[in-house]
């Protein structure tokens, strides 16, 4: 789990520390971690725009980037494309790799017609 510092306002500080005093959050990490989970869950195109800028900058695969912005990869995809990001092709590592068998096997084919349709002749 990463680590952040940083500076807010004396009378957040207070709620915090109140909210916690109140047994609302086990600590003052607890509702940090619960405001910004809160925030990304009501704002779906902060998310998407901080997974197209981290996808952009090579920190995060493609997959990585879709859990991100809560979209499947295809769709993440259009996303970038429509951000002008240039997609990186190619499997990174035995996740990504994993990921994609999975995804794989989860499609479906519609085969119905394949035995109503008689082979060509040779």
């Amino acid at each position: 789990m990463a680590r952040i510092t940083g500076s807010y306002p004396d009378d957040l500080d207070l709620l915090i520390e109140g909210a916690v005093e109140a047994g609302v959050f086990g600590g003052k990490s607890d509702a940090l971690r619960e405001f910004v989970r809160e925030y990304f869950e009501d704002h779906e195109n902060e998310r998407i725009a901080a997974a197209v800028a981290l996808y952009e900058r090579e920190r995060i695969t493609l997959g990585d980037a879709a859990r991100l912005a809560d979209v499947d990869r295809w769709t993440m995809r259009d996303i970038l494309r429509e951000h002008s990001v240039e997609l990186r092709l190619g499997l990174v590592d035995e996740d990504d790799a994993a990921y994609e068998v999975e995804a794989a096997r989860e499609l479906e084919f519609d085969d119905e017609d394949s035995d109503d349709e008689e082979s060509p002749a040779k």
